[in-house]
């Protein structure tokens, strides 16, 4: 079965970092596609960053310059480098991604992470 593992949240001071991973499981052909959400407690979810088959970049305002998304398409993983973590950080953050499982160049699936827990605190 294929599923979208996350690890690397946890617990930070104002201005450290983290790395976020979200590694595709299972048999497939390739990620297609992927983005970082989050969603804070009793806030609506918020795109944080995308990155595409070719490694194409997109930005929230409020994470340009701080985060970097990036992937590895031999290991099937996205990752996020969260650099100068702000309080307002603080979120649940899910990984969402596109994925051709068979090959076959349609009928893409979409697949979300478990959701990994960022919080920036003193």
């Amino acid at each position: 079965q294929v599923q979208l593992l996350e690890s690397g949240g946890g617990s930070v001071q104002p201005g450290g970092s983290l790395r976020l991973s979200c590694a595709a499981s299972g048999s497939i052909y390739r990620v297609n596609s992927g983005a970082w959400y989050r969603q804070a407690s009793g806030k609506k979810r918020e795109l944080v960053a995308t990155i595409t088959r070719h490694g194409t970049t997109t930005y929230s305002d409020s994470v340009k310059g701080r985060f970097t998304v990036s992937r590895d398409n031999a290991k099937n993983t996205v990752y996020l480098q969260m650099n100068s973590l702000k309080p307002e950080d603080t979120a649940v953050y899910y990984c969402n991604a596109e994925i051709d499982v068979t090959g076959a160049g349609y009928g893409y699936l979409e697949f979300w992470g478990q959701g990994t827990l960022v919080t920036v605190s003193s």
